[in-house]
């Protein structure tokens, strides 16, 4: 499936938010040492192998420093990247390549780390269970971070608490309980899926005789992800989740659950080195 692209709307405050935290009211080394009339190109140079994401938020840094910035896609994203390549280039104003630089840089090496480590998950994966990410995301950055996920194969999960439910293990206690819980939140919302949460067998039970569409299996044993899985099989999906390491997937994968998510993707995923090298035009 081909990546969708982000809408500009979606992140076109976001990059004039980060602009802000970095220029205020101005760069005074670059004012200082570059003549306002110089023009440069510059090149986005791959220095660590990955999955590109986040081209077009960097180039949008670029664009709202200057309006005249051109920018020229060579790669783009969702697309495998090897060390020395070159997969944009930016010409214009000297002054406002250097301004914005760092913002750009920021965006597409967090990004591409995000999408980078999903590949490694998916690819793992074998088509045989699907990798979810978590709300486990930057404050304010969730669109991009979601998105670099999508660039990287993998899938989302819930975009936020407005959009699925969710019964975790707090819920089920101040609810009084697994069926209290989902009879609740079928009364509440009858139209949306219930997933819930369960720790152990008699939960997964529990959920089942309560009608849950997908249960969720929180750090639990692999020999009880395969029995939580041969008792939900055409009652419910099961999502694995808690513990999940790379090197983990391939065994749990083997479990038949349907899915796998992962806080990994987005809480821990490396920036990936990639640098800006700029010359006089």
């Amino acid at each position: 499936m081909s990546l969708q692209p982000l809408s500009p709307e979606s992140y076109r405050d976001i990059v004039r938010r980060a602009l802000d935290e970095d220029v205020r009211d101005g760069d005074i080394t670059t004012e200082a040492t570059v003549a306002p009339e110089l023009s440069a190109r510059g090149v986005l140079l791959i220095k660590g192998d990955c999955v590109l994401a986040g081209l077009d938020v960097a180039f949008e840094t670029f664009r709202q420093v200057e309006g005249g910035v051109r920018c020229t896609a060579r790669k783009h994203d969702a697309d495998a990247c090897t060390v020395g390549e070159v997969v944009a280039e930016i010409t214009g104003s000297a002054r406002a390549l250097l301004i914005g630089e760092r913002t750009a840089l920021n965006f597409l090496q967090r990004l591409s780390g995000i999408a980078t480590r999903a590949r490694r998950f998916v690819d793992a994966a074998g088509g045989r269970i699907t990798i979810l990410d978590t709300r486990k995301t930057t404050p304010t950055l969730r669109v991009l971070e979601k998105y670099a996920v999508r660039a990287g194969g993998a899938s989302n999960h819930r975009t936020g608490l407005y959009d699925a439910i969710l019964i975790k293990d707090n819920h089920i206690r101040l609810a009084g309980g697994v069926p209290a819980a989902i009879a609740r939140a079928r009364a509440h919302r009858p139209g949306l899926r219930v997933e819930i949460e369960a720790e152990t067998l008699a939960q997964v039970d529990a959920a089942l005789a309560a009608g849950a569409e997908i249960i969720l299996v929180d750090n639990m044993p692999t020999d009880c992800i395969r029995e939580s899985v041969a008792r939900a099989r055409g009652r419910a999906q099961i999502e694995i989740s808690g513990g999940v390491t790379l090197e983990r997937i391939p065994e749990l994968a083997a479990t038949g659950a349907d899915f796998v998510s992962v806080g990994a993707l987005t809480h821990s995923a490396p920036a990936i080195d990639i640098s800006f090298e700029i010359e006089p035009a």
